[in-house]
């Protein structure tokens, strides 16, 4: 009776939806299945997450300011709204910022770490979709600061600066979404290459000092352990990259050479209910549907773009895509997905996070993969 009802509110949706919602070239992304179909299930979510106030990383109460999660999923919907012409989805994703505008001292979080920064990524986004000035100015301060040294530097991030990185740098896997984002935006946004520089250039050092000989990823180096949402922070985040760098930009080879590597080993770590485990080379581990919605994002983009073969890796995102919908509730929340983890020398800490229903760090790779599986 549950997945009834998640049947008929999704087939309700569907007819919510503009023709251009449809539009696949591949045949792996066609003729979906009832109750999968990534234009239904995208407005489901993007719906879902528009009727709550902002979230606290499950704490109540609002936040002091907004979350990276948050941010995440926001550009999700936004996405999604690209990818379906949904003008209305669009304003009233729009319409969730202007609180932000109207206080100076508002949720707006400030630009002084990696994971306040990708804040940017909005304001450059809604610049983006309604061609409104007022958003630009904000998202290029985030960008601008993200490479701006602050007041009373340390020498650590002063030679960040002069090796051309940013000093916001960690060396996690979690900056390669973070950082790529808010730089590629500012990129799409203003169409001055030194954006897109420093995002490439990042994501070369993080993948010759950090990629392993599989293509994955430790969580850090005091953390050697595939945590599987660390790992979908990078896969995302090379498919966004590479969506933006021009074929003869210098650092594409080794990018793209780092990205076929990690979807070949991610290919092979499919279980048999074609989801990906929280601990990525441990099958006991259980099935994780942030990693698992991040890396069906990254290959379905692959596919689409061409960089991946369909043949090869179109069933594997279509496979796990119709797994993964079976983890959204009826509520539009996606079940499973691993708390918020910070990096610990310790494999038992990675094995006993909680499994949340609801987190937004969940919520947000369906929104991207839906939307990358009707983007032109």
């Amino acid at each position: 009776m549950r997945k009834l009802r998640i049947h008929l509110a999704i087939i309700a949706l569907t007819g919510l939806l503009t023709a251009s919602g449809t539009v696949s070239a591949q045949k792996s992304f066609k003729d979906w299945p009832m109750g999968t179909e990534p234009a239904a299930i995208g407005l489901f979510v993007a719906n879902h997450y528009l009727a709550g106030p902002f979230a606290n990383f499950g704490n109540p109460g609002p936040p002091q300011s907004i979350t990276y999660p948050e941010v995440c999923t926001w550009y999700g919907a936004l996405q999604f709204a690209k990818a379906t012409g949904n003008k209305e989805l669009v304003q009233k994703l729009a319409a969730r910022y202007e609180p932000l505008l109207a206080q100076s001292q508002s949720l707006k979080p400030k630009p002084d770490h990696v994971d306040h920064s990708v804040f940017g990524a909005i304001p450059l986004e809604l610049f983006l979709q309604t061609n409104e000035g007022k958003y630009l100015d904000e998202g290029k301060n985030f960008a601008d600061k993200q490479w701006e040294l602050p007041e009373n530097p340390q020498p650590n991030q002063q030679e960040l600066q002069s090796k051309g990185l940013s000093w916001q740098t960690r060396m996690w896997i979690d900056d390669m979404y973070m950082i790529t984002l808010l730089q590629v935006e500012a990129f799409r946004a203003t169409g001055n290459k030194e954006y897109l520089d420093r995002a490439a250039r990042e994501m070369v050092v993080y993948l010759d000092a950090i990629q392993q000989p599989d293509g994955l990823f430790y969580h850090a180096k005091d953390a050697p352990f595939l945590w599987g949402r660390g790992n979908g922070w990078m896969a995302a985040g090379m498919a966004e990259l590479l969506t933006a760098l021009p074929s003869g930009h210098t650092d594409r080879p080794r990018i793209l050479d780092g990205y076929k590597k990690m979807m070949a080993t991610l290919k092979k770590l499919q279980d048999k209910n074609y989801m990906w485990h929280q601990l990525l080379d441990d099958p006991n581990a259980w099935a994780e549907t942030s990693c698992s919605g991040m890396f069906t994002f990254a290959i379905v983009t692959g596919v689409k773009k061409g960089w991946l073969d369909e043949k090869e890796y179109g069933p594997v995102a279509r496979n796990a895509w119709t797994t993964l919908v079976k983890y959204i509730n009826e509520s539009g929340d996606v079940k499973d997905v691993c708390e918020g983890t910070n990096k610990k020398n310790d494999q038992q800490y990675y094995l006993n996070r909680s499994r949340v229903t609801g987190d937004l760090h969940g919520q947000a790779p369906v929104l991207w993969t839906a939307a990358a599986l009707l983007a032109n």
